[in-house]
């Protein structure tokens, strides 16, 4: 029997921070993970809004992508195995970028972590020393990915900055 790819769903919203999800799928895609992209139609608004890469582009990074409200879609179905997002104990992360967050946010969040998932604010480390915004999209989304258990080089972790 064939092992299966590591799988992974990406749901992209309307906030803002369309180059993190560009830039997840394009490692992603480096890995050879298989990926499931549902955009809703906010992101691909804030998307042309915020870049100059074309929807068209990003869909073509995924393996699959799906029309958000297609039911049909295999990652609508609580028996499609994947390795990170909602459904069946499934491992799911959110990336949380608005701020200020209200105490809704925060009592909303804070349900979703007792049920399981991981908060995942893409709060650039300054220790690091980023020089550009390419360097503080790499730690976050490589910090996103090691919450799934994918680990990729390319940015600095804690480890790396010992200064004697």
């Amino acid at each position: 029997m064939t092992p299966r790819k590591t799988r992974i769903v990406v749901g992209v919203t309307g906030a803002t921070g369309a180059v993190l999800a560009i830039r997840l799928l394009e490692i992603l895609r480096s890995l050879d993970v298989e990926t499931h992209l549902i955009f809703s139609k906010w992101a691909l608004a804030t998307m042309k809004y915020e870049t100059d890469i074309p929807a068209e582009h990003v869909r073509k990074l995924a393996t699959y992508t799906y029309a958000l409200k297609d039911l049909t879609a295999p990652p609508s179905s609580g028996s499609f195995l994947r390795d990170g997002m909602i459904i069946k104990g499934r491992k799911l992360v959110l990336v949380v970028r608005e701020t200020p967050l209200s105490a809704i946010h925060l009592e909303n969040m804070s349900a979703v972590q007792r049920a399981g998932a991981t908060i995942f604010p893409p709060v650039p480390a300054f220790y690091t020393i980023p020089k550009t915004i390419e360097d503080v999209i790499e730690q976050s989304v490589g910090r996103m990915l090691d919450s799934l258990g994918i680990h990729v080089d390319g940015f600095e972790r804690g480890e790396d900055m010992r200064k004697d």
